[in-house]
């Protein structure tokens, strides 16, 4: 470990402070339907919007009447990709003449985009038309965010009021997401890439002569605008396969630190207009500081272990960290910030193999997601999930006290209780019952390219990351019809049985009555609170992950240490 290493993750995270503010005021105006510098511009696109889709901005709905609308409006989206990719030889925009995807791959892509997963069982340069690319893909990445934050402002206004039942309008909400707060920024940003050279164009591959004089195929097409969003929205699916670890996708450090940006500034300042909506901004503080110290802890593990490198290389005499499947431009500590940083939340790119990070690296990468993808998390999941904590916090705090919780004014009671547990208990059961399933059929283990913990440690992740609807991958997995069909069904589970919930468990605090602070009010803004939340989130993830994780990057961990590896 090096001081510019500490310094870069440092400099990285006062900006994304410096951001939260910001955005997340921006963000609360935008929701409750209030005039900002955008609307001259924007305003009457959003109501031509309206106009044509038959929408009335001032009809609220229920909480299972948004859900209902988020659920047909995804799978409406999902057939849509399904269809496109099942027909993209025979559409425009195709000049590498890509021939149409295969049925059980074709549901699997559609889920994983619809999902805001981007799950990727194969190559996006030699199985995606640029059209697929831009109105499938690329398409998918907006609204799948729009949708993810869509559901965060409906929970956060359930908290918020102490009348009605309604919590918004999920049109009016996806409506406003996308036009005032993913394309602007989309717009701005993804000049910005093409300026570092990310391309941006509709031209056919190019067949060029290496040095070596090696032929070589040099892909190209319209890259920065995905990429953008890619980021941005937290999606995570490359345009090509080796994703942001592509010179294409992410050709410089400067790029490098663009990209980490933009997967952590909505979800940081979704904390502050969480703030501002509940009309206590101490409380989206408190929300933030938990999320930052689950980062920098993940971050210290996953650098000095990635530092550290292999002792059996060491025994050789190679000095220096571990550099196997990583970009020398961005080196250790780039590719440690970036891989905590992308499993904290749902994005998924990697700019560095995350398969041959470390046992413990890898284990970093794992707990990320098997917590819930809570820290900063997937624009609007991250939110919401934590939110999911925190009345699970407050309600352990209650029997502690022997009182009945309160949160935010509101009393938590079962009915409450019992929706936060629903959702949390999603991530455990739908990562580790598939995993063990996985593992001792003959169909999971037919495409895996490691044996012992490691091979374990493969199987273990992919479902982690779909059902986390992350999307990384250790990449000695490959695909085959059961994962296709088994990941493509735990993704979808992992969005919509967890966002359900949530949206049901804002619905129970719509319309309660808000009582004053006490003297025996637990102050959910303060040091402890957040001492407490960050313990629930541990002990929890550690009580129900630590068996599986130490069959797998632990045990691989110890058996390093002892000079054999996988």
């Amino acid at each position: 470990m090096t001081a510019i290493g500490w310094l870069q993750a440092a400099v990285f995270f006062l900006i994304v402070l410096a951001l939260t503010k910001p955005l997340g005021s921006y963000m609360a105006r935008v929701f409750a339907g209030e005039r900002t510098w955008l609307h001259p511009v924007l305003e009457p696109v959003e109501k031509f919007v309206y106009r044509l889709c038959g929408v009335r901005e001032d009809r609220e709905m229920t909480w299972y009447a948004y859900a209902l609308a988020m659920l047909a409006f995804s799978l409406i989206g999902l057939a849509y990709l399904y269809v496109l990719l099942r027909t993209q030889r025979w559409l425009p925009f195709n000049p590498a003449h890509i021939d149409n995807m295969a049925p059980d791959l074709a549901w699997n892509t559609a889920v994983s985009f619809t999902t805001n997963t981007n799950w990727q069982f194969y190559s996006g340069e030699t199985a995606m038309s640029y059209l697929s690319q831009m109105a499938g893909l690329a398409w998918h990445n907006f609204v799948s965010a729009a949708v993810g934050i869509a559901i965060a402002v409906a929970v956060v206004r359930g908290l918020a009021r102490t009348t009605g039942k309604t919590l918004g309008n999920f049109w009016v909400d996806l409506t406003r997401c996308s036009l005032y707060v993913l394309l602007p920024m989309c717009v701005v940003i993804g000049l910005f890439l093409c300026s570092q050279g990310v391309p941006q164009n509709l031209g056919a591959y190019r067949t060029v002569r290496s040095i070596e004089g090696v032929a070589q195929t040099v892909t190209g097409g319209p890259m920065a605008s995905q990429e953008v969003i890619k980021e941005l929205g937290t999606n995570g699916g490359g345009f090509v396969n080796a994703n942001s670890a592509s010179p294409n996708e992410n050709p410089t450090p400067l790029s490098n630190l663009i990209e980490m940006l933009l997967i952590f500034s909505l979800g940081a300042g979704l904390t502050y207009m969480y703030g501002k909506m509940v009309k206590d901004t101490r409380q989206g503080w408190a929300i933030f500081t938990a999320m930052s110290i689950l980062f920098f802890v993940a971050f210290a593990v996953a650098y000095w272990s990635e530092s550290a490198g292999n002792p059996m290389i060491h025994q050789l005499g190679v000095a220096g960290g571990n550099m196997e499947g990583k970009e020398c431009r961005f080196g250790v500590s780039g590719s440690a910030l970036f891989a905590t940083v992308t499993t904290d939340t749902s994005c998924g790119a990697v700019n560095s193999m995350h398969d041959s990070f470390t046992p413990l690296g890898g284990l970093v990468t794992l707990v990320n997601m098997q917590l819930g993808e809570i820290v900063f998390g997937g624009v609007g999941s991250g939110l919401y999930g934590m939110i999911v904590f925190v009345v699970l916090t407050v309600f352990i705090a209650g029997l502690m006290v022997g009182r009945t919780p309160e949160y935010l004014g509101k009393k938590v009671e079962r009915r409450e209780v019992q929706f936060a547990i629903l959702a949390a208990l999603v991530t455990p059961v739908l990562c580790l019952v598939p995993t063990s399933i996985a593992a001792v059929l003959p169909a999971g283990l037919a495409t895996l390219n490691n044996g012992g913990p490691h091979g374990f440690s493969e199987i273990l992740y992919a479902f982690t990351s779909t059902n986390a609807n992350n999307g990384s991958a250790f990449a000695g997995l490959g695909p085959n019809l059961f994962y296709n069909l088994l990941t493509g069904a735990n993704m979808m589970f992992g969005r919509f049985a967890v966002a359900v919930p949530a949206l049901a468990l804002a619905g129970a605090f719509a319309g309660k009555k808000s009582v004053p602070e006490s003297a025996g009010t637990f102050t959910t803004h303060s040091g402890i609170f957040v001492a407490l939340l960050v313990g629930v989130i541990v002990i929890v993830g550690a009580l129900t992950f630590l068996p599986a994780d130490s069959l797998g990057p632990i045990v691989e961990h110890l058996l390093m240490l002892q000079g054999k590896t996988y």
